[in-house]
C-alpha cells in the first residue's frame, strides 16, 4: 500500500479508470496480480488455460496444496481478492487463442500485460495488441535472468521485430536410434517411443535401429541388412512399425520390453562396425534384470531408479497409458505432457533402461524432467522482481510517459556500475518487420514442385510465421484460393504441390488471418535445393534472398526450417522441444510457466544490447522471451 500512497491524484485516477488484461497466472503472473491489486488497479481480467500442479507451489504463492488440480486463473483471482476485496477481477480458464478473445475483446482494455511462457502465445498477443493499438508490456524470466519490454504500435519494436532462430534443435537420427552416448539422447528416444506407442506417429521419430546409418558403408552393415530382408533372423521379429507391434501384442509390457531392449539391441549388435571403437550395448531380458527382488517403487523425483524399478514403472505406465488411449476412441492419441505423471514416469523409466544398455549414467526423475521439458529452474525472487518492474513500466505508460519507458534487464551478476537491473532505451519498429510494418511482406525460398499446400499451411504459415487460421489467395489476377480456414473448403488441395497451382518464382501469396486481424504477403522464391536439405527458408524481404558475400556470413534474417535440423556436432546441443506449447502443435496451452521456465533462443541484437548494459561481453547471456 506504500506505493499507492505515494501516487498522485492524477495517477490514482488513471488507475481507477484503467482496465487491465493480464495473460498468464504462473510464476510471473501470481506476483504480478498481487502487485496490481496492492498498487490500486481495480479492474482486471485474467486469462490462463492451465491448472495448478504440486510443482508450482514452491514459487506461485497465490496457490496452496488444496488448490492442486484447479484453474490457475480462478484460484489466482480468489487469492488476490484477499489482498484487495474492492478489486474487480474476472478470470477466464481458457486459451488466449480462443475466438472469444478477438479484436473487439482486446480493444476493451487500456493495457495488456503478458506473463507467458511460450513464444506462440506471445506472438499472438503481440499481433492482437498491434491490431487493437493497445500498449503491451512483455516479460520473461529464466533462472536468475529476466527482462521487461514495453511495446507500442508505431513507437517501439514489436515482439517479432527481431528474427528468432528455430526453437527446436535435434540430434542426428542415427545417433538417437543406434549409438546414443549422452543421457539426453536416451530422453529424446524415450519421448519418440511415447509418440510411437500412444501419440502421433512420425516416421522421423521411429525408434527402430537405423539401417541407413552413415557409418554402415560398403559391407559394414550387410549382415544387418540381410537379416532385415529375411525378417529378423536373430530375434525372430518382423521389422514393422512400433505401433503395429504394440497393437498386436495388446500393449503387453513384457513383449514390448523384450522387443525394444533385447531383440532390437541384438539387431544393433549385428552391425559390427558400429562397435569397433565404441562400447557395445548389452541386451536385457524382462525376467532377468539388475536389481531383481527389489519390489519397492521409489517415488521421490530425486531418486535414481534401479533397472528393475524402471521395468516395474514401465509396466505400470504402459498399462495406464493403454487405458488412457482406449478412452480417446478408435483414432485417438495421447499428447506427451511432462506434468502427466504416467507420461513422465514412462519417459524416465525408458530413458534410464536405454541408458543402462549403452553404459550411460542413469538420472533421477527430476533430472530427466528437466531435460525432457527443456527446463531452467525457476527462481521465485526473479519472478517477484520482474513483476515489480512490469508495474513500474505500466505506471509510466498510463501517465502518458512512454518516452520514459525502458527495456529493463535483470542480470545474473552486477554490471560495472554495480547494477543488477539495467534499463535500456526502447528501439523503434524495424522497417521491414513482417508483422508491424505498414505493408508486411516476407519471402520464402522453396521448391514449388516438392512443397505441398499442407506444408505451406502447417509448417510455414502456422509453424514458422505463427498464424492461427490462415486463408491464402494467389495474387494471379484470378483470385485462386489455395487455403481456406473454413473446414473442408480446400481440403482437396492439401496433398497437391504448389506447382500444381502455377505457383512459381516471384508468385505473391496473400495470406490473411482474421483471428489476428493480420495480413501478410508471402513472396515465393523458387529454389531447386536448399542447403542442408531444408524444406524451406523464410527471409525478411526479397533483397535478403541473395545477400552479398561479405554480408552472408553475418546475416541473421534468414532462418532455415527442416524436418531434420541436424549437424555432425549436435551432441553438445540441448533439445529445445518447447513442450510448454509444442511451439505450434499445442498452441492452446499458453501458461504452465513451464513449472520451470523454458530457455529460449538468443537474438544477436538483444545480446549486443545486454552486453552493452552489463559493461562487457558475457558468454552466458541469453535473451529471455
Amino acid at each position: 500500500m506504500a506505493l499507492t500512497a505515494a501516487l498522485g491524484s492524477e495517477q490514482m485516477d488513471a488507475l481507477n479508470k484503467c482496465k487491465v488484461l493480464m495473460v498468464g497466472a504462473g510464476g510471473i503472473g501470481c506476483e504480478l496480480l498481487k502487485n496490481l491489486v496492492l498498487t490500486g488497479f481495480t479492474d482486471i481480467e485474467l486469462i490462463d488455460l492451465d491448472t495448478i500442479d504440486v510443482s508450482n507451489l514452491n514459487r506461485q504463492f497465490l496457490f496452496r496444496k488444496e488448490h492442486v488440480g484447479k484453474s490457475k486463473a480462478e484460484v489466482a483471482k480468489e487469492s488476490a481478492l484477499k489482498f484487495n476485496p474492492d478489486a474487480k477481477i474476472k478470470a477466464h480458464h481458457d486459451s488466449i487463442f480462443s475466438s472469444e478473445f478477438g479484436l473487439d475483446f482486446f480493444k476493451g482494455f487500456t493495457i495488456i500485460l503478458n506473463a507467458l511462457d511460450n513464444r506462440a502465445a506471445r506472438n499472438h498477443v503481440n499481433r492482437m495488441c498491434l491490431a487493437a493499438d493497445i500498449p503491451l508490456v512483455e516479460s520473461g524470466t529464466a533462472g536468475y535472468l529476466g527482462q521487461v519490454n514495453p511495446i507500442k504500435k508505431g513507437v517501439t519494436e514489436c515482439y517479432e521485430c527481431q528474427p528468432k532462430p528455430p526453437a527446436q534443435k535435434s540430434f542426428p537420427g542415427c545417433t538417437i536410434r543406434n549409438t546414443p552416448s549422452e543421457p539426453i539422447h536416451c530422453v529424446v528416444w524415450a519421448k519418440h517411443l511415447f509418440n510411437q506407442l500412444f501419440g502421433e506417429e512420425d516416421p522421423d521419430e521411429d525408434v527402430s535401429p537405423d539401417t541407413e546409418d552413415p557409418e554402415l558403408t560398403a559391407d559394414a552393415g550387410k549382415a544387418a541388412l540381410d537379416a532385415e530382408a529375411k525378417k529378423d533372423a536373430i530375434g525372430g521379429i518382423e521389422r514393422k512399425s512400433t505401433r503395429a507391434w504394440a497393437v498386436e501384442t495388446g500393449y503387453n509390457a513384457e513383449k514390448i520390453f523384450n522387443k525394444l531392449f533385447r531383440d532390437d539391441i541384438k539387431y544393433l549388435l549385428s552391425m559390427e562396425t558400429l562397435w569397433k571403437e565404441r562400447r557395445p550395448p548389452q541386451c536385457l531380458d524382462f525376467h532377468d534384470l539388475p536389481g531383481k527382488g527389489n519390489q519397492s517403487l521409489s517415488v521421490r523425483s530425486t531418486d535414481v531408479w534401479s533397472v528393475q524399478e524402471c521395468a516395474d514403472h514401465f509396466s505400470r505406465c504402459v498399462s495406464k497409458l493403454k487405458q488412457d488411449l482406449a478412452g480417446r476412441g478408435d483414432n485417438g492419441m495421447l499428447v506427451w505432457d511432462k506434468d502427466d505423471h504416467h507420461a513422465m514416469d514412462f519417459v524416465t523409466s525408458v530413458a534410464n533402461i536405454r541408458a543402462y544398455i549403452f553404459g550411460i549414467s542413469l538420472k533421477s526423475g527430476f533430472e530427466i524432467k528437466s531435460m525432457a521439458g527443456n527446463i531452467i529452474p525457476a527462481i521465485a525472487t526473479t519472478n517477484a522482481i520482474i513483476a515489480g518492474v512490469i508495474v513500474m513500466e505500466t505506471l509510466k505508460i498510463l501517465a502518458g510517459k512512454l518516452d520514459k519507458c525502458k527495456q529493463v534487464y535483470l542480470n545474473r551478476v552486477p554490471n560495472d556500475r554495480k547494477r543488477l537491473l539495467v534499463p535500456c532505451a526502447l528501439d523503434p519498429p524495424k522497417p521491414k518487420c513482417y508483422v508491424c510494418s505498414s505493408k508486411p511482406e516476407c519471402s520464402v525460398r522453396l521448391n514449388t514442385s516438392k512443397v505441398t499446400v499442407k506444408t505451406l499451411q502447417d509448417k510455414i504459415l502456422k509453424g514458422h510465421l505463427n498464424m492461427i487460421a490462415p486463408d491464402v489467395e494467389i495474387d494471379d489476377g484470378k483470385g485462386t484460393i489455395l487455403i481456406s480456414s473454413e473446414e473442408g473448403e480446400t481440403e482437396d488441395n492439401e496433398e497437391k504441390f504448389l506447382s500444381d497451382f502455377n505457383v512459381g518464382n516471384s508468385t505473391r501469396l496473400k495470406c490473411d488471418d482474421f483471428l489476428q486481424n493480420y495480413t501478410l504477403v508471402v513472396i515465393v522464391v523458387q529454389e531447386e535445393k536448399l542447403e542442408g536439405d531444408a524444406e524451406f527458408e523464410v527471409v525478411g524481404d526479397m533483397s535478403e534472398c541473395h545477400p552479398a558475400e561479405d554480408e552472408a556470413a553475418t546475416s541473421t534474417n534468414g532462418v532455415s526450417s527442416s524436418a531434420k535440423q541436424t549437424t555432425d556436432e549436435d551432441d553438445d546441443l540441448v533439445v529445445l522441444d518447447d513442450l510448454e506449447i509444442d511451439d505450434t502443435k499445442q498452441a492452446g496451452v499458453e501458461n504452465s510457466e513451464s513449472r520451470k521456465r523454458p530457455a529460449e533462443d538468443l537474438e544477436p541484437p538483444v545480446m549486443a544490447k545486454r552486453r552493452a548494459a552489463e559493461g562487457g561481453d558475457s558468454e552466458d547471456v541469453i535473451e529471455i522471451s
